[in-house]
């Protein structure tokens, strides 16, 4: 049987189809769909084969297309229009429009993708197919630090197969760079682009950015060496614009409390802020790919990409507590008048007396280094083959935060707020007090202290070893099978993390003004009141530098649980079977397999023991466990002809827990009146998550012109990871336990706060899709297009949200996180004769989203559903003397759709954010 070894050769080639489309013969015509409105066509004879050259959009819709078509598994692709140019500006917002795949976005970027309704900690992220580590806490990729420039494309498996090493449970997500060899010819490709943010300059920093970027690709040695590099250099204007109120929303006491002049139990915020972020982000990417095949039978390559990532910004504040003034409760009061309660019993808007507001400046500076190395050989051994593969990553954060406060003095310089919290638009504070003059704002020790600071840092590093073989099927079983594939793989991971903080304390002048040369333009909050209007903006570190001290540390008891090193060295071993049947008129082909996984997960860290005696509170303390999961997975394609085919993927899948979980840190004391221990901490015992799958897909295909398809999917989960409360045996902690006087002796078992396994639960969801050149329809539309997808995801899976998230989302469980019940995209696109022209639409329901927090922990609030359009037109010139140039204009988030965060209910906001819409205007060149 042939039908799945051509198959899997066209798949093995998909750095070709992204850049040489073959030319397509149209011979057999195409057949009515009648839910999509095709016109029924009369199949042409073999002598009409006409020959097509694809440029542009088209080029990588087919190359896309092509790629679904062929695999043996369920996938979604996207692939380069042309060399350093993905279909849209980052990786993350052209793969969120594949169907069942959103972002979320982050200073105004799509930057973390969740697949199928699962958080991103559910997928895996791989570069030409080994496993990536993370700047992050977790495993989770921010593929904005990835350029898309240096991509040719990414494939989006959604069915597993037993030979993919480092497979997520909701998908799993690789992203590919060019194979020179696959090329026919030297290229060079040049891109540039100039940007504009419309929220504009602001401070000190300019709202214009660039992008430029350049490949070289070419062919040596008879076509035996092949060398491709390429180089990205990106600089991003950070501005925002953003309101909050403080976390949480809680009813108004009746006693003990109570919020003068607001109605008993009426529910609101204690606090309200605005302020503009300015800064940049300045990225350069380097790819680098050699290849040496002096033969048929053999072949070497050796790939490398490194990137480098600053991002400085500096949010201008104006924030008021309502409830504290330096003094708690306020003295004097700080009372309502004229406050005004909605339906559902929320404070709406009010006049706020006697507080005492600041004008803060909140500095951060991250910088992120990654670097990945692999080497690939395949050999081929009569009718058999082998891969011999080295892969090497290691990712690396730094950062650091500062802040400090100002206020009017001498203290307390009382005002009256008038608040109002509309449900959709920036929140308003209007005090009548002014608060523009830099000259009679003084750093002090406000309410919140002078300020503060930490610097985290994070290292993660992954070195893995595989070696694979396909062996073809005996005579025999060559009617059901094509080949066999086993193969074994080593990865040792580890990662580590460290968080020094500590106050930032006032020097020896006390309290001072910023002298002149550090403050920087003043930035306009008028967005959040018209008396608000501008406030003081000042370059924070060197405002510490000059009037503060800084000392960070890590060996307080608050802190010891955010220092921790977590190792995992996962051995996998596989089996699998690719068929190639056929049964009665049906072509079958596809693969069943196993795959084995033995990990070996610890970690280490210290622990606060908060009954030994002062100075010894600090100890060492270790854990981990050892396990193997054994996980059969099917995929199954009928080819039921006319280009009409059926999927069926069933698998058992796992997910590895968030990192940060899996942490030895915890924080042990002893009740000294009861006796009874209590800890919070990581758990390094943890199982992942565990799910059977199911999926069944129908695809109808238009050669690689077009397709619709619908696919449903079922997964069980068998385990889910919750924060919890349980009881636990702290024997060994308790053992050199001396009570004080008077006090009992210490019991051994208590309470542990910590991530455990639990009962998981069912998620399904229904996905439609299609890609339609209009040209299919009618001639007079020649040129139009349209690619769409929607998807509808449930699930009945409800967790207890972590304790720092109760004051966003309430005590009571929540939906998963990542989880919209609606997503959808839509692409229409016009191209002809070099003119092109796209607005893509991309929108997701409401969902609760993972945030990081002022402490820098990751918490979850419900985020309001987004609606985000981008635009852009472009010209290439494809003869004459210009020959090669492109021209392009783009404009991103085309209506400013603003980020929105509430506490259970819309009309309770906690921040309202804008980053403004991005004009681009570049150029291309390539020969």
């Amino acid at each position: 049987m042939s039908t799945s070894v051509e198959k899997r050769k066209q798949m093995s080639t998909l750095q070709r189809e992204i850049f040489k489309i073959k030319p397509v013969a149209i011979g057999c015509g195409l057949l009515a769909l009648a839910s999509a409105g095709f016109a029924q066509q009369a199949p042409a004879t073999p002598n009409t084969l006409d020959t097509v050259t694809v440029t542009g959009i088209r080029r990588g819709i087919e190359a896309a297309i092509s790629v679904k078509k062929n695999s043996d598994s369920i996938v979604e692709a996207i692939s380069a229009e042309d060399i350093g140019k993905l279909p849209d500006n980052s990786i993350a917002e052209a793969i969120s429009r594949l169907p069942g795949l959103s972002a979320q976005r982050s200073a105004g970027r799509a930057s973390v993708i969740s697949v199928r309704g699962l958080s991103p900690d559910f997928a895996t992220t791989l570069l030409n197919g080994r496993e990536l580590v993370s700047t992050g806490d977790n495993r989770s990729v921010e593929f904005d630090q990835y350029p898309s420039e240096l991509l040719a494309g990414v494939v989006v498996y959604k069915t597993p197969n037993a030979a993919m090493v480092g497979q997520g449970l909701s998908g799993t997500i690789d992203m590919q760079t060019v194979r020179p060899l696959n090329f026919g010819k030297s290229v060079v490709a040049l891109n540039g682009r100039i940007s504009q943010n419309s929220l504009g300059s602001a401070a000190d920093s300019s709202d214009r950015g660039n992008r430029l970027s350049a490949s070289y690709i070419d062919q040596f040695a008879n076509r035996t060496v092949g060398l491709a590099i390429g180089y990205a250099h990106q600089e991003t204007p950070v501005q925002e614009n953003q309101t909050g109120t403080y976390e949480p929303f809680f009813a108004n006491p009746s006693d003990g409390g109570q919020r003068p002049g607001v109605a008993k139990g009426a529910y609101m915020t204690d606090g309200v802020k605005a302020l503009r972020r300015t800064g940049s982000t300045k990225r350069d990417g380097l790819m680098a790919t050699l290849e040496w095949k002096p033969s048929a039978d053999f072949s070497s390559t050796v790939d490398m990409f490194t990137s480098r990532a600053t991002q400085e910004d500096t949010a201008n504040q104006f924030e008021s507590h309502l409830y504290y003034n330096g003094d708690y409760p306020c003295q004097p009061a700080c009372n309502w008048t004229s406050s005004t309660v909605n339906a559902t019993n929320t404070v709406v808007g009010g006049v706020v007396t006697n507080v005492y507001p600041l004008v803060r400046g909140q500095y951060n500076k991250r910088e992120d280094k990654i670097n990945a190395l692999g080497w690939n050989n395949a050999f081929k051994l009569g009718g058999a083959s082998m891969v011999a593969d080295l892969g090497y990553s290691k990712a690396k954060r730094e950062e650091l935060y500062l802040e400090n406060n100002t206020q009017l003095v001498p203290s307390k310089q009382l005002d009256v707020l008038t608040v109002a919290f509309p449900n959709d638009g920036f929140m308003t504070m209007n005090p009548a007090r002014d608060y523009s003059d830099p000259s009679k704002l003084y750093l002090r020790n406000s309410i919140y202290g002078s300020g503060y600071g930490r610097t985290p840092s994070v290292e993660d590093e992954l070195k893995s070893f595989k070696l694979a073989g396909k062996i073809p099927a005996p005579e025999s079983l060559s009617s059901y099978f094509a080949d066999f594939d086993i193969g074994f793989n080593y990865a040792d991971r580890s990662k580590k993390k460290r968080q020094p903080e500590g106050n930032i304390n006032l020097g020896a002048q006390g309290e001072t003004t910023i002298s002149s040369e550090l403050q920087y333009a003043p930035v306009d909050l008028s967005f959040a009141g018209s008396n608000l209007g501008k406030i003081p903006a000042w370059n924070v570190p060197g405002s510490v530098a000059k009037y503060m001290s800084f000392n960070p540390v890590e060996d307080k008891d608050y802190l010891i649980a955010k220092a921790w090193n977590v190792y995992e060295k996962t051995t996998t071993a596989y089996a699998m079977a690719n068929i190639d049947s056929n049964l009665g008129g049906v072509t079958l082909r596809g693969n069943v397999g196993v795959q084995v996984q033995n990990v070996d997960q610890s970690s280490s860290a210290n622990y606060w023991d908060g009954t030994a005696p002062a100075g010894q509170q600090v100890k060492p303390f270790s854990d981990g466990k050892k396990f193997t999961d054994v996980l059969p997975q099917l995929n199954l394609v009928f080819g039921l002809g006319n280009d009409h085919t059926v999927r069926f993927g069933a698998a058992q899948q796992t997910a590895r827990p968030r990192v940060d979980q899996l942490r030895a840190a915890l924080d042990f004391n002893v009740d000294k009146a009861t006796g009874k221990p209590s800890a919070n901490g990581g758990n390094p015992q943890l199982d992942p998550w565990k799910a059977n799958a199911f999926d069944l897909s129908y695809e109808k295909y238009f050669a690689t012109k077009a397709y619709v398809a619908v696919a449903a999917y079922h997964k069980d989960l068998k385990t889910y990871i919750y924060e919890d409360s349980r009881e636990v045996d702290f024997s060994p902690f308790v053992a050199g336990y001396v009570p004080p006087p008077g006090s009992p002796p210490a019991q051994k078992v208590g309470q542990f706060r910590s991530a455990y396994n639990g009962k998981g639960g069912k998620l399904q969801g229904l996905e439609l899709s299609a890609s339609l050149p209009f040209n299919l329809l009618t001639p007079m539309l020649s040129g139009f297009g349209l690619t769409a997808s929607t998807s509808i995801t449930n699930s009945d899976i409800k967790i207890k949200p972590d304790p720092g998230s109760v004051s966003a989302v309430g005590e009571a469980n929540i939906t998963l996180p990542g989880l919209s019940k609606n997503v959808s995209s839509l692409t229409f696109y016009y191209e002809n004769s070099g003119f092109e022209a796209r607005i893509s639409q991309r929108r997701r329901s409401d969902f609760i989203g993972e945030i990081g927090n002022f402490n820098g922990n990751r918490t979850v609030r419900y985020v309001v559903g987004e609606n985000i359009t981008d635009a852009q037109i472009g010209y290439s010139f494809n003869q004459g003397s210009l020959k090669g140039l492109g021209l392009l204009l783009q404009v991103n988030n085309l209506a400013d759709a603003a980020f929105q965060t509430y506490a259970g209910t819309k009309d309770r906001p906690l921040e309202y954010i804008k980053w403004g819409r991005t004009v681009l205007l570049g150029a291309s060149y390539k020969f």
